[in-house]
């Protein structure tokens, strides 16, 4: 009799490819970890290719603190045309000459849109208003409004514009961009206000999430290449890359395991969460301080 194989805890870095929805991952990962208890930290478009996070067994109770990090894309966006999605599975709606725009005009555009914004999600988004999934309301025809949300834009570089013709013959360009924004911000609508900024319109054409906090492009493996071998990140390794590293004694170690909550050092007080660890290297707990003393927010060990 084969004896049944364990599926580690931990953190499966995917590179997903274009074509598959965030959920589609999950289900295809739930298939070769062969458990329910698969998911992901933050939705990546059909559309877009990249860093996918996703948490098997335990470590699903830490993707709703790692959505929160920061985040890093390559990407390109087309001036000079709109689309019904903000980026290119959607239906053009307007095209605009855009060949006269200059690298100058660009560049303030871009500043505009770069640091502590206000930012209307695209209404095909999986924003909820009032309960209801955006992209649906806007699939059965509603004329609705998104509120504006602040999002924060640390880095928005250009690296090239290239002229380029469409499909219907107007002539657009093309800039190859990197960004690097808080959790929540949509590059397609970056795309389309630097589009509206500069008169001419705007959507994305490609994205390539490149970082979700310390989890880079160069540690995550293709669905294939995880059919072949299932590479788990152990759940201590990825909590003391992603969080702040709290190290107790044993004594600490079995109060914080009974539920006591225990004083907190002052250098983590407003750090948000923070991963304990025992002696022995367990992950013991994500906490967070709550005047003075842990709050569990999650516990492991």
């Amino acid at each position: 009799m084969t004896p049944k194989t364990t599926t580690p805890d931990g953190l499966v870095i995917v590179d997903k490819p274009s074509g598959f929805t965030s959920h589609d991952v999950v289900a295809k990962m739930r298939g070769i970890a062969k458990t329910r208890r698969v998911g992901h930290a933050g939705t990546l478009d059909p559309m877009a290719t990249g860093v996918l996070v996703l948490g098997v067994e335990k470590a699903t109770k830490l993707l709703g603190h790692l959505a929160l990090t920061e985040k890093e894309y390559l990407g390109t966006v087309r001036l000079g045309q709109n689309t019904v999605t903000d980026d290119a599975e959607g239906e053009i709606t307007s095209s605009t000459d855009a060949s006269k725009i200059t690298r100058a005009a660009v560049d303030t555009a871009v500043a505009k849109l770069t640091g502590d914004i206000l930012q209307v999600p695209s209404k095909v988004s999986a924003i909820k208003i009032n309960g209801v999934r955006s992209y649906k309301r806007a699939r059965d025809g509603e004329d609705f409004e998104i509120p504006a949300r602040p999002v924060t834009v640390s880095s928005f570089t250009v690296y090239d514009v290239r002229d380029a013709v469409a499909e219907d013959g107007t002539p657009v360009l093309d800039l190859v961009v990197s960004v690097v924004c808080s959790s929540g911000t949509y590059i397609r609508a970056l795309a389309r206000d630097l589009g509206a900024d500069l008169g001419v319109g705007g959507h994305l054409t490609a994205l390539r999430r490149t970082r979700v906090g310390p989890y880079k492009l160069d540690s995550a493996h293709t669905l294939d290449q995880l059919q072949q071998e299932l590479t788990v990140m152990p759940i201590a390794e990825a909590a003391a890359a992603a969080f702040p590293r709290w190290d107790v004694d044993d004594r600490r170690a079995k109060l914080l395991g009974n539920g006591v909550r225990l004083e907190m050092p002052d250098e983590y007080a407003g750090a948000g969460a923070v991963a304990v660890f025992a002696p022995d290297g367990r992950f013991l707990a994500l906490v967070e301080e709550h005047k003075g003393k842990t709050k569990s927010l999650a516990v492991f060990g």
